[in-house]
This record gives C-alpha cells, structure tokens and sequence, in this order.
C-alpha cells in the first residue's frame, strides 16, 4: 500500500505462498516463553525449526536453555530494547535464506524485555527479508499470576498483550477462576482481537500457535464477523487501548486513503497495531490492510459475498489516541 505508507515501506506483497514462516515468541520476564519453545521443539511433529534467540546483555543463557540436539539456536545479544534489533535479525534472516530448504519454519524467541513492534517490521522494512519470509504470528505468553502487577509498572508487558496475534494466559493454576476472568478482562481491554487460551506449563495444541496465518492479510479476511463489535466498551484508565470503527457501507478510497496516511504518520509511534477491512465503491474485493505504527501494508483480496453486507471496519491499538477524532475522521470517508 505505498500510496499511504511512509517511503521506506514496500507496497503489499501480495501472495505469502512459498514464504518462510515465522513466528515471534513473545512475553514479560518468567512468563513461559522458554518453557512454549521447548515445548514446540519436542512434540513429535516432523517439523524443523532454526531459532532465533534473543537475549538481554553480552552474555547469553537461553541458547543453553534450549532443547532440541537438531535445532540450530542463533543468538542477537542487544536485548531488542530498540530498533537496533532490525541488523543483527536482517543478518541472521538473510544467512537462513540461503539455506532454505533445510528447516520448515523460524521461531523468534525474544527476551522478556522486548518490545515486539522492532521484529515485527523487520518483515516490512527490508525488502529482502520481506521477499523471503512471512510473519505468521505474534504469540505472547502471560503470566496469570503477575500480569496485572506487570501491566501497572512494565510498559513492555503492555506493548507484549497489545501486539500479540495469540496470548497463552500460563499458570492459570496459580490463581483462582475468579482471579483468572478479572486477569483476562484486563488482557480484553487491551487486546480484543488476539486468540487466547489459558495454560499450564504453556500446554496447547501446537496448531493453536504456529502455521496461524494471523499477521497474513489474508488471514483477517476469516476473522469472526463481529471480531471488532466484542470488549470495546472500556471503562478503565489503562494508557493502551483498542479503537474500532464501523460504516456500514462503502467509504471513499480518495478520502480514506489520505486520512489513514495522515494518521498514521502523524501518531504512528503511539499506534501499535492497526487492522481492517474496507469497501469501495465499483470495487468487488475487500481492501484489507493492517499497519505497525507507522508502516501500512494492504491490499484488494476476497471477494465480498453475493449477499454479504458492505460494512468497511478499522481497529486500532494504542496509546494516547484519541477515539472520537478516529471515529470522526474515518465517518468523514464514507462514500
């Protein structure tokens, strides 16, 4: 979508086939992430995997944390406390390129303090790691018993619940059933799109957290009809929220295209996820396009149903946004 993403962003790159997938393990410190990836690596799948280890400091131990004799683990040891992440990640995508073929799927395992939005770009900032893999998912592993303490003081685990594609709500058997819908009310008002499910020992069924499409534009096209309707009724003080938006009809490509530009390069720091799926007129496919602060990736795909309503939705997850002026602003684009 380059007529309404900064200049270094490539246009949509259409079809994902062929594409290695990858899929960014993510969470506050001592959630579970370690113990989800040795899980992933011992289950009897048939499936192989390169990952990409991310650590925290000079010295490095999760590497050793790792099981898996076949696995090769690569290490970036700048901890992803910043964009510096994107170098030593290109570097290590572009070497597991040119080996392509030896393993099925890359697993990025970050450190508990990372923000996830500098791996997640990596996909559509780099042209050649773009043209050779795919972001399958952002799954975050939360910790039951201590994310509501982490929410109020660790701006990170708040970026980690409202980036995730899927959250594992681990160690639900530490707290009570009344704790746990209280903890998954506070994920809700933060993140209500992602997949989620409670575990212990980060027990799921690996079909729930890899080969998900979820970050796939295509993807949001099989999303629940009301995906944008449920848990936005947000009563609470929390500096990240989720926006939605909904007309129910078609919206002016010559208008909407500049107001999302506009929005996002304007307060694309403060917006960490936006997704959605528009009509235009004459136009018989869906525009589908999902954004990374202030990068934009969209497309025409999927045909809207002979008698399926037109109703163009916009989702955005942040902070410091302002609901009625993104209300106005996209109501401004109907046709």
């Amino acid at each position: 979508m380059s007529d309404t993403s900064n200049a270094s962003a490539p246009a949509a790159s259409g079809s994902a086939a062929g594409k290695i997938p990858v899929t960014v393990l993510t969470g506050y410190l001592g959630a579970g992430k370690t113990t989800l990836l040795n899980r992933i690596l011992t289950e009897n799948h048939g499936k192989r995997y390169a990952v990409i280890v991310n650590e925290f400091g000079e010295i490095g131990i999760d590497n050793d944390l790792v099981v898996g004799a076949d696995e090769e683990v690569f290490e970036m040891n700048n901890g992803c406390v910043c964009c510096t992440v994107r170098g030593d990640l290109i570097r290590i995508m572009d070497g597991l390129v040119k080996r392509r073929g030896k393993f099925d799927a890359i697993i990025v395992e970050t450190t508990g303090l990372a923000d996830p939005a500098p791996v997640a770009q990596t996909f559509f900032v780099d042209q050649d790691v773009g043209e050779a893999a795919r972001l399958d998912a952002v799954v975050t592993v939360a910790d039951a018993k201590w994310l509501s303490d982490r929410l109020k003081d660790a701006p990170e685990a708040k970026n980690q619940i409202a980036f995730a594609d899927v959250i594992l709500l681990n160690k639900s058997d530490l707290v009570s059933p009344a704790d746990l819908d209280r903890v998954e009310a506070e994920i809700r008002t933060i993140n209500p799109l992602a997949k989620l499910h409670r575990t212990q020992n980060c027990a799921v069924p690996l079909d729930a957290v890899l080969e998900r499409n979820a970050f796939d534009l295509d993807r949001i096209l099989d999303v629940e009809p009301d995906f944008l309707e449920a848990g936005h009724h947000h009563h609470h003080d929390s500096d990240i929220r989720s926006i939605s938006a909904k007309i129910e009809g078609e919206v002016d490509p010559d208008k909407f295209m500049p107001w999302i530009s506009n929005l996002t390069q304007s307060q694309g720091p403060d917006i960490l996820r936006c997704k959605g799926i528009v009509a235009f007129p004459n136009e018989p496919k869906r525009f589908v396009f999902q954004g990374v602060h202030m990068i934009l990736d969209g497309d025409v795909q999927g045909d809207w149903g002979s008698d399926e309503k037109r109703v163009s939705r916009v989702v955005f997850i942040g902070r410091n946004l302002d609901p009625a002026a993104i209300k106005e602003g996209f109501e401004a684009c109907r046709a």
